[in-house]
């Protein structure tokens, strides 16, 4: 399709935002790879950080549809360079008496830590960003993830009154 690009919006702590948000994105064709929603420093307000996989063309169509939905106060693009983005990831890998002391190497060498142990299998805790934890996937996938839960992006400018902000 096109590239990845994430959205953050400002929009009002109201029932049904979350969903009239995705819906739209969803009818207009597209898969998100990541939504988030999280509290800001006004309790009227929450931050949407959303990826999409979209050209262009299509993504300022969505952008400015978005900003004319009634609960949206705010639609910003934040540029790859020009963001702090992080995820969490939680995975449970299955182990047996040789492998526990190459796992904990690799999600050290990752930046990754163990937080929590069973007979056969260990959890890898992560915090970084989205790159950092997808290699940090792909390196435990040979070593049997028994489960993994990623929570998305979140991001914000790199300074302050960064970002492009759409204006409808």
């Amino acid at each position: 399709m096109g590239e990845k690009h994430t959205l953050s919006c400002l929009v009002e702590n109201h029932f049904g935002v979350l969903a009239r948000v995705s819906g739209l994105i969803s009818a207009r064709g597209f898969n998100i790879d990541a939504l988030t929603v999280s509290a800001t420093e006004d309790p009227t307000a929450s931050r949407m950080t959303i990826v999409v996989d979209a050209d262009a063309q299509k993504l300022e169509q969505v952008k400015r549809q978005l900003y004319r939905l009634v609960d949206v106060i705010e639609v910003t693009e934040l540029a790859e360079d020009e963001m702090i983005e992080r995820e969490i990831l939680l995975a449970r890998v299955g182990i047996d008496g040789t492998n526990a002391q190459t796992l904990e190497r690799l999600a050290e060498q990752h930046g990754a830590r163990v937080t929590a142990r069973g007979r056969n299998w260990l959890v890898v805790e992560a915090l970084g960003e989205s790159r950092t934890i997808d290699a940090l996937v792909e390196a435990l996938r040979p070593h049997r993830i028994r489960q993994l839960v990623r929570t998305g992006r979140i991001a914000m400018p790199r300074e302050p009154g960064g970002g492009d902000v759409v204006v409808s």
